[in-house]
């Protein structure tokens, strides 16, 4: 196997191929990469999102960020607005924005209501979304864009003809082909361990955890939407789903609401690691852990 390695919108990026990609392959990559975050970085002042937190209105988001907003729906719908994607002004107050202060602004503050502040529509050709703010408002797509980002280089790959393909964006990848791949899931409280083994083969496989991005005391980039607060009972998840947005969204909303309430609208597997240590899983992820 042969992999492709760069660092991009704040991760380390390994794309696995059973052949090496050729040089336009890894240019498309790169330019589909440099794409999505000058649409939809907020820590990017020239990013189109960076915009709209300065005036609101309307801005043009490539056509394929239509259903990553609608996941957004559903799961601020099953969250009952816990999960809202304009949780970036949130952040911020944190300490977790643009030149990355990393001390907080202020006390926490509630993202504002996501369906009367913001709506989208699609607009063509060419395709293209219209998302319009009713205020300025910071948009943060963390909670499943880079997963969809995972998907989006995917796709691209295995339709120039790779089919054996591992996108691995830190905790989200997305793997096709004959062979699983065997992936230790990270200890939340010891980087160095894991909790379990699993193996993966055609399918997504996202992980959130409250010590990825954290920069002090009870301070970390999973919010409570609806108070701005991180959230405390939760250290870690992962899903397995069909594409690494769905799993990389339910992730991040299984730290904020219950599994059976997400379940009614989708088709995943999950583990959901409490902060006492407890565990808590789908029976397809029996086995998975250690004892």
């Amino acid at each position: 196997m042969e992999s492709f390695a760069f660092e991009a919108i704040g991760t380390q990026w390994h794309i696995t191929t059973e052949v090496p990609l050729d040089a336009a392959a890894r240019s498309e990559v790169r330019a589909l990469v440099d794409q999505y975050d000058a649409a939809l970085s907020r820590f990017r002042p020239d990013s189109v999102v960076s915009a709209l937190g300065h005036t609101g209105g309307t801005g043009l988001l490539p056509g394929y960020t239509a259903p990553l907003f609608s996941l957004f729906d559903s799961l601020e719908k099953l969250t009952q607005g816990r999960l809202n994607p304009l949780v970036g002004g949130s952040l911020e107050q944190l300490g977790y924005g643009p030149g990355y202060p990393l001390r907080p602004q202020g006390p926490p503050a509630a993202a504002p209501d996501w369906t009367s502040t913001a709506s989208w529509q699609r607009q063509g050709p060419p395709d293209a979304v219209a998302l319009t703010l009713a205020q300025p408002a910071t948009v943060d797509v963390g909670a499943a864009g880079k997963g969809q980002l995972v998907d989006l280089v995917w796709e691209l790959l295995t339709a120039r003809g790779y089919a054996a393909v591992v996108v691995d964006a830190g905790s989200d990848m997305r793997h096709s082909g004959p062979r699983s791949l065997r992936v230790a899931l990270e200890h939340p409280f010891d980087p160095a361990a894991a909790v379990g083994v699993l193996d993966l083969q055609d399918r997504a496989l996202c992980a959130s955890a409250a010590n990825r991005r954290n920069w002090g005391e009870g301070l970390h980039h999973v919010l409570d939407a609806s108070t701005g607060r991180p959230v405390d009972a939760v250290a870690a998840t992962w899903v397995l789903a069909a594409d690494a947005m769905t799993a990389d969204g339910l992730a991040t909303a299984l730290f904020i609401t219950d599994p059976a309430l997400l379940a009614a609208e989708f088709s995943f597997e999950y583990i959901r690691m409490f902060s006492d240590g407890r565990a808590q899983f789908s029976n397809a992820m029996a086995g998975v852990l250690f004892s």
